[in-house]
């Protein structure tokens, strides 16, 4: 099989196409003939190998990146049903690596059975990036009330963010990207108001769209600078969800920020998360039911397999839309 193998850590040209031995499944296992393979900006964070950034040790090397797969099962270890052989499925690899390749192993109990419909780059999608973004949603509770403000909203959550706020609950959205092609993009997708992060008046701009209406709710999963004017954009009483700082720091904030204004800052994922009744599993099936329906169509940005540097070039420079997808 070919994989992308990583030797050391580095820069993306640490990522490097090979041929691999076949895997073989063990007692109660599955090998995947991986169709689709998901690439989260977590990813480049363990190829860099940078401790300070990362909330677990990094990996031990050699490794292939990447933990989210889908396609088909071609193989069955001893003690699983031979019916799972044909079966397209999707999985979540946990904290282990092995998604950029043609083929990953997974407990039969840890993989999903993709429902019709539903192709493979949608169901990694789901099964990562949709678990995240439900997962926040269940925390921040928002209504059709809301005016809600998201950060990074073309991005692989941001999308999905922005699409539950506008079919599901029928909020009021202002999508915050960066670039003028990007928030084109987000006014074809539905959003109430699109604003571009790098002006430097982009606030202003909000103020204007939403006729001095002050935001409800903000999902941040920038920080930095952004997530600080973002957070000056609450109203009293607003609520700030954090789940990331993509801009290398969080959103700084104090006593008097929540105090004077009665802000209520989360953070929206954490021990709580898994800790939640089915934990994890019933996270990625919501996902999944969530594209069945259609409340989610997630907007997929592919590579080729042997491209994998390059999808972490473009997820780093934040060039991409949606969700990022190795197809073999």
């Amino acid at each position: 099989m070919r994989a992308i193998m990583q030797y050391a850590y580095g820069g993306p040209e640490t990522l490097l196409m090979e041929e691999q031995p076949d895997l073989s499944p063990a007692q109660g296992q599955v090998r995947i003939k991986v169709a689709a393979s998901g690439v989260h900006l977590i990813d480049t964070v363990l190829r860099s190998g940078d401790t300070d950034a990362l909330p677990y040790a990094p990996p031990a090397l050699p490794m292939t990146p990447g933990r989210e797969v889908a396609g088909t099962v071609d193989a069955v270890g001893d003690g699983v049903d031979s019916s799972w052989v044909g079966q397209r499925v999707v999985t979540h690899l946990g904290l282990a690596s092995g998604g950029y390749a043609e083929q990953a192993i997974r407990e039969v109990g840890a993989v999903h059975v993709l429902p019709a419909g539903v192709d493979e780059a949608a169901a990694v999608a789901a099964i990562g990036t949709g678990r995240t973004a439900l997962s926040i949603l269940e925390h921040a509770r928002p209504t059709a009330e809301d005016l809600v403000l998201v950060t990074a909203a073309a991005g692989g959550i941001g999308t999905l963010l922005v699409q539950y706020l506008k079919r599901h609950v029928g909020a009021e959205v202002v999508g915050v990207a960066g670039g003028r092609e990007k928030v084109s993009w987000l006014r074809g997708q539905g959003v109430d108001h699109a604003v571009d992060y790098t002006s430097h008046d982009w606030a202003e701009q909000v103020r204007k769209l939403t006729g001095g209406r002050d935001i409800t709710l903000v999902f941040d999963g920038v920080g930095g600078e952004s997530g600080r004017v973002a957070l000056e954009l609450l109203g009293l009483g607003g609520r700030h969800v954090m789940f990331g700082w993509s801009a290398g720091s969080a959103t700084q904030l104090n006593e008097q920020d929540i105090m004077n204004r009665g802000l209520t800052v989360s953070s929206a994922l954490g021990p709580h998360v898994i800790a939640k009744a089915g934990g994890m599993r019933e996270l990625e099936t919501q996902a999944l039911r969530l594209v069945e329906k259609e409340v989610w169509t997630p907007q997929v940005h592919r590579f080729a397999l042997e491209d994998a540097a390059a999808a972490h070039r473009a997820l780093v420079e934040r060039s991409t839309v949606g969700k990022v997808i190795l197809s073999p």
